[in-house]
Parts: structure tokens; C-alpha cells; sequence
């Protein structure tokens, strides 16, 4: 009888950002594409940090100066109808242009989104791997 060895289990470290704020022109109702409103969104980037703690070079790690952008920058360009295509465009966008991000978690929020009841927020998470592209 052979013995097995469980896999060890990848070491993955997260940088976080929040808040990321924008007027942009998103949703399905005509007056959200032409009038706008505001979003803001919340970055989760899984990568192994171990080397960029070691060796204090930003090389080694995610600029999330960069990432922070590129986010920002999807926001407030083309419109799209849901939250949904903004999520998982920015997850996929920040997985193919930074190798040592692993995983990434992307929620956008409308907190003014056109609900006929009282709210203080919709978000939309999506999580993204590596294996997604």
C-alpha cells in the first residue's frame, strides 16, 4: 500500500485597496448612460510576497499604484449595462498584464443604483484566477 502526500498548499499573501471612486456611466436605464453617478471600487490582489519582502523591491510585488489605475481607468471609459462586465473585465484586464497576480477579487459598487425601495449600497464581487484567462 503506497502513501500519499497531500499537496502542500501555495503560499498567496493579498494586497488590498478600497474605495477606488469615480462618476462613471454605467447601467440599463438610459438616464444612468447619460447622466452618470457614482461607483467605486474594491481591489483584492492574491500574490506570493515573499521575495518582495526579502528584498524591499517593487519588483518583487504588485505596483498598486498601477493596479489602482487600471481600475479607474476601466470605470470611467466605455459604458457597459452591468456591474457584473465591470467586475470581470477588470479582474481579467489585471490578471493578463500583472504575471505574479495569482487571484483577484474586484467589487464594484453603485450606491446610488435606481431601486425603488430604501438602500445603502449594491455591489457586485467576482474572484479571478489565473486560470480564467
Amino acid at each position: 500500500m503506497s502513501s500519499t502526500t497531500a499537496p502542500t498548499p501555495r503560499h498567496l499573501d493579498c494586497i488590498q485597496i478600497t474605495g477606488i471612486a469615480a462618476h462613471a456611466y454605467h447601467g440599463v436605464e438610459d438616464f444612468e448612460k447619460k447622466d452618470g453617478q457614482a461607483f467605486s471600487i474594491d481591489l483584492r490582489c492574491w500574490l506570493d510576497t515573499r521575495e518582495a519582502g526579502a528584498s524591499d523591491d517593487l519588483r518583487h510585488t504588485i505596483n498598486y499604484a498601477e493596479i489602482s489605475r487600471q481600475a479607474y481607468n476601466f470605470l470611467t471609459g466605455r459604458s457597459v449595462d452591468l456591474l457584473e462586465t465591470v467586475a470581470h473585465r477588470i479582474a481579467l484586464e489585471l490578471l493578463e498584464t500583472h504575471m505574479l497576480m495569482q487571484e483577484v477579487e474586484v467589487t464594484v459598487h453603485k450606491p446610488h443604483a435606481p431601486i425603488p425601495v430604501p438602500f445603502d449600497d449594491v455591489a457586485v464581487t467576482v474572484r479571478r484566477t489565473r486560470e480564467d484567462l
